[in-house]
């Protein structure tokens, strides 16, 4: 009887958010369009819905009672916690088919990746299988 109380409890106590013995892994979570500075740059006035989206991308919110206007919504969750500094939107409008203006907040330009030095850069041709 005293196992199946303690296998409860057990079982029970990994529902819990207050576990202090809480070590799962947490996921880092990225949702929406990470639109950048750049990209924004990029938009003119005039540009066709198809030319901003090939430029944005498909935004993720489009809202059926505002047909000309686009929302791009980015935000992060670090450890299970929304990051509220990560939290951006950006809002293009459209007259018709072209676009008017664009309203909000851009993500800054990733950083440049790092080569790693021990890489090699390319495959010798001694190594390259041959039909």
């Amino acid at each position: 009887m005293r196992a199946l109380i303690f296998a409860a409890v057990i079982a029970v106590s990994g529902c819990s958010s207050l576990n202090p013995l809480d070590w799962t892994h947490k996921v880092e979570v990225q949702q929406g369009n990470y639109v950048t500075a750049d990209a924004v740059a990029k938009l003119k006035p005039g540009m066709t819905r198809a030319q901003v989206r090939f430029v944005l991308g498909t935004p993720l919110l489009t809202d059926a009672f505002h047909a000309n206007r686009w929302d791009y919504k980015y935000s992060e969750a670090k450890g299970g916690k929304v990051d509220p500094k990560s939290d951006k939107l950006l809002t293009v409008y459209f007259k018709g088919d072209v676009l008017d203006r664009v309203e909000g907040q851009s993500q800054p330009a990733p950083p440049p990746k790092q080569l790693d030095a021990s890489a090699p850069l390319a495959v010798p041709a001694e190594q390259v299988k041959k039909p």
